[in-house]
Order: structure tokens, then sequence, then C-alpha cells
């Protein structure tokens, strides 16, 4: 399953969150592992961030939720949350809004 996603980023903390990127904490990136992502990447145009990962697991939702519970996780969104602006055009209880493949070719 592939997965794209989109959330607005603070235009004064575009440094800090650039930051915080170029050295996720270990835990983090275990628990993204543990959750069956691969192929994460997050991109940035101007403070729009848009992010594509690949979901290899069997039950997204279970996967997602066990990375919400995660205390690590949670430490890092504490971090990051206060530097992002949801779109408008989110789901309820989104916080980067899922968005629709339209075309993909290997």
């Amino acid at each position: 399953m592939r997965v794209a996603q989109v959330i607005r980023l603070d235009p004064e903390s575009i440094e800090e969150y650039e930051r915080l990127h170029s050295a996720v904490w270990p835990a983090v990136l275990a628990q993204i592992a543990a959750s069956g992502i691969r192929n994460y990447t997050i991109y940035r145009y101007e403070t729009l961030l848009f992010a594509t990962f690949d979901y290899v697991g069997d039950d997204f939702d279970a996967d997602m939720a066990a990375m919400a519970a995660d205390e690590a996780t949670q430490q890092w969104w504490a971090v990051c949350e206060p530097l992002q602006r949801p779109v408008a055009e989110r789901d309820e209880g989104e916080w980067w809004h899922m968005i629709p493949e339209v075309f993909h070719v290997d």
C-alpha cells in the first residue's frame, strides 16, 4: 500500500522542523519500521509538507494505533506538532491529511 499525506508548516518553524528531521530519534525510526512503514519520505515546498511511504503490514489501522501508543513517538509528535498546521481539507481526526493516488508506474 502506498500512502501520501500533506500538512502545512508554520513559516517561522521551517528551520527547526528541518533540524529535527536531520536527526530523527532512533526509537521513533524503530517504531516506524515496526509499524510496517518503508521508504518514508517527507518533502517540503515552501510551507507545504508532502509525505509518502509504503505500508507493508497486514493491518494498517492496528499498526498506526501501535505507533500512536508508542511513548517515544508521542514525545516526538509533541515536539513536531506545534510546528505543523493541518490543511483545511483534513478528515475528522486526521493530523496529516491522506491524499488519493492519481497515477503510479513502476
